[in-house]
């Protein structure tokens, strides 16, 4: 399996991103000291494609095959490729406020501790649908890793979509977002342009 270890800070100096986006809570005080070169069209379509991968954890194909699937659906592409991304377990288990940040999300999902439906899932690519009751296992609730998790996690925004109790570890999927209700700051229109040359 294909792991990317790039150091977050470093990769969000690079990409222009705020840690926040990624739930990490911390600064880097160095600068990006760019040359004062222009950047090129392509250049701000590929760097707004690599931020939403980097901020989903999606490498090259699957965000390929999201593009693909995200064209074969109705309305626009670039919206519904921000909610393909947006509902995968890992990020709505994030969002939840059951993880600290979409990595521990995505670990958590694949450690066989999250139910949807009453049913054990550790695919983190998984897409959750409207009505799906997403909560940790019975038995994994008492770990020392949520009782930190919910200290940490306990004054997050759940979004509008979602319903979570983060002291119970149990949540619903509302309603599907909308791209206004997607807060991550990339320009899919950049990214439909790179795909369609």
């Amino acid at each position: 399996m294909a792991i990317d270890r790039t150091p977050i800070l470093k990769r969000c100096r690079s990409l222009d991103l705020d840690p926040v986006y990624l739930g990490v809570n911390k600064k880097s005080n160095r600068r990006l000291t760019r040359s004062s070169r222009k950047i090129s069209e392509y250049g701000l379509q590929l760097r707004e494609k690599q931020k939403a991968k980097f901020i989903y954890g999606v490498l090259e194909k699957p965000f390929r095959n999201y593009y693909a699937k995200a064209e074969r659906m109705k309305g626009l592409t670039g919206p519904n490729l921000m909610v393909l991304l947006e509902t995968r377990l890992d990020n709505i288990v994030y969002r939840m406020g059951f993880a600290r940040t979409r990595k521990e999300a995505r670990q958590v999902v694949g450690h066989k501790h999250i139910l949807v439906n009453g049913k054990c899932v550790n695919i983190p690519s998984y897409r959750v649908s409207v009505g799906d009751v997403i909560e940790v296992k019975e038995n994994k609730k008492t770990m020392q890793r949520y009782k930190d998790i919910a200290e940490v996690t306990s004054g997050i925004l759940v979004p509008t979509w979602l319903e979570a109790d983060v002291e119970e570890f149990k949540g619903t999927v509302k309603e599907l977002p909308s791209r206004e209700m997607i807060d991550v700051p990339v320009n899919e229109t950049l990214i439909v342009e790179l795909y369609s040359k």
